[in-house]
């Protein structure tokens, strides 16, 4: 039995390590040369306490998981009303680069396909602030959530814009319908340099924590963001966060996430950690293969599933809690 959280993970690790399945985003070149065999965990308590294991201090591209904590810089900037009217929160049960809208209303049906992300990027700093403001305030906002400087990895995000048709025809369709009011190709030119700022898995679990921890960034009393646009964010990603496969990973899994194309997951549970891990090898849905299946072993290891008693005393999350 592992003596504290590290070990722990470590052990849940090396244990799935050879899990098979799955295959390497093979677009943009980025994603494409990644070592299908990185394999890295983290959890970040509300109290502050981080734990890792694995490729932990490997940095990649963060992608969609970046959806959830721009969603929360909007809602930060503009309240939860004029956002709503913006995008829904509806299950959409599509993939993630759907071309497509809510037929009366026109809006995208959630913040996580690529549709309502372009529209809820569209929002930062304002109408009509140039993609340089935009993807400047949402670096300095993940890095406050992180707790330290992140950057864009520009030559990723140059070659992934270079591929980016599906998404300009997305962004072309929702200024058609007058949902997004800027150039749609500096809307999605910014959006891919947001998908391309660099993390690890330590990053994304402190993130993660800061959400769960009611916006105030772990081990800190600095408020990042109000509790409501927490608890909006995660709301959000528990229902729609791992697009047509959300269903099944709620029930099954029971944490609110996001998980993006380069092979990071992110779960926020509420009061009490941040979760992330990476490994790029994905299944059909776009979901880490491996990164599933770990977030699968520690929800039923140290029941994490939100509908599990918090309170009770005699579980491995506790014992593990008491081992520093």
């Amino acid at each position: 039995m592992a003596e504290n959280f590290d070990e722990y993970l470590a052990r849940t690790l090396d244990e799935l390590r050879d899990e098979a399945g799955g295959e390497v985003e093979q677009a943009p070149a980025a994603l494409a040369e990644a070592d299908p065999g990185l394999f890295g965990a983290a959890l970040c308590t509300t109290d502050g306490e981080i734990h890792s294991a694995g490729d932990d201090e490997h940095e990649f591209t963060i992608q969609s998981v970046s959806k959830a904590f721009v969603y929360a810089i909007a809602l930060q900037e503009h309240g939860i009303g004029e956002v709503l009217r913006a995008v829904d929160v509806e299950p959409s049960g599509e993939a993630y680069n759907v071309v497509s809208v809510e037929p009366e209303s026109k809006r995208p049906r959630n913040p996580m396909i690529n549709a309502g992300a372009l529209t809820i990027h569209g929002l930062v700093a304002g109408a009509k602030a140039k993609p340089e403001e935009r993807v400047d305030r949402i670096v300095e906002r993940l890095s406050a959530m992180a707790g330290r400087k992140l950057t864009v990895d520009e030559d990723a995000a140059k070659d992934e814009l270079a591929q980016a048709n599906r998404n300009l025809a997305i962004a072309h369709m929702l200024r058609a319908e007058d949902v997004l009011p800027d150039d749609p190709f500096e809307v999605v030119t910014g959006y891919t340099r947001q998908c391309s700022i660099l993390v690890t898995v330590r990053d994304l679990a402190t993130m993660a924590a800061t959400l769960a921890n009611g916006g105030y960034r772990p081990g800190t009393e600095e408020q990042i963001m109000p509790v409501h646009v927490a608890r909006q964010a995660m709301s959000v990603m528990m229902t729609c966060g791992m697009y047509d496969s959300a269903g099944d990973w709620m029930s099954e899994i029971g944490i609110p996430a996001k998980s993006g194309v380069a092979g990071s997951i992110v779960g926020a549970l509420p009061g009490r950690a941040g979760l992330a891990t990476y490994s790029p090898r994905l299944d059909a849905h776009g979901t880490s293969v491996r990164g599933r299946a770990a977030f699968k072993r520690l929800s039923d290891e140290l029941d994490l599933h939100l509908l599990d008693d918090p309170h009770r005393q005699d579980t491995l999350w506790h014992r593990l809690s008491k081992k520093k």
